[in-house]
């Protein structure tokens, strides 16, 4: 089996709260809109800059921890892998994909956040770990859990631009 790398490093800023959840099963699971940006200049040498948005999804203690203290506005670096799943959407019966970044770690890049204390200059929330697959019987049980905690208006086409 020849190796293969999955990896996301992302620093933006959270465009909507955090939403926690938790799963049949209670594992805590929130997930926000994050807006990274590129700038570059044209060949009239005008600046451009596009924006794309990325689905965050962080599970258990780190969903907490982004619950209590990440907001919309937020500056964050998101270290994580991304995922691609099938979903139906409940409106059109129709079969869509959608990309989420698992987080991994999450470290905050400013005073923004709410309930945040003068003792906490950069808050780092590493080695919380996004998902064991191995505590469910199969990867379909688990991905069965993560389907029934999120609504269809949670996902969004990968073509929507917020």
């Amino acid at each position: 089996m020849s190796r293969s790398l999955n990896k996301v490093l992302l620093i933006g800023n959270v465009g909507v709260d955090p939403i926690l959840k938790e799963t049949p099963g209670g594992v805590p699971v929130t997930s926000f809109r994050m807006a990274t940006s590129q700038t570059w200049k044209d060949r009239n040498g005008m600046l451009k800059e596009q924006t794309d948005w990325h689905t965050v999804v962080a599970w258990r203690g780190l969903a907490q921890i982004v619950d209590k203290l990440i907001h919309r506005g937020s500056r964050i670096f998101v270290e994580g892998r991304l995922q691609t799943r099938t979903i139906e959407d409940k409106l059109t019966q129709k079969q869509k994909q959608i990309v989420e970044i698992l987080a991994d770690n999450i470290l905050l890049l400013d005073s923004k956040s709410k309930n945040f204390s003068e003792n906490h200059e950069k808050m780092e929330f590493g080695d919380y770990h996004v998902h064991n697959e191995s505590e469910f019987e199969s990867h379909d049980d688990f991905y069965d859990d993560v389907d029934s905690i999120f609504d269809d208006d949670f996902h969004l086409n990968i073509d929507d631009n917020n």
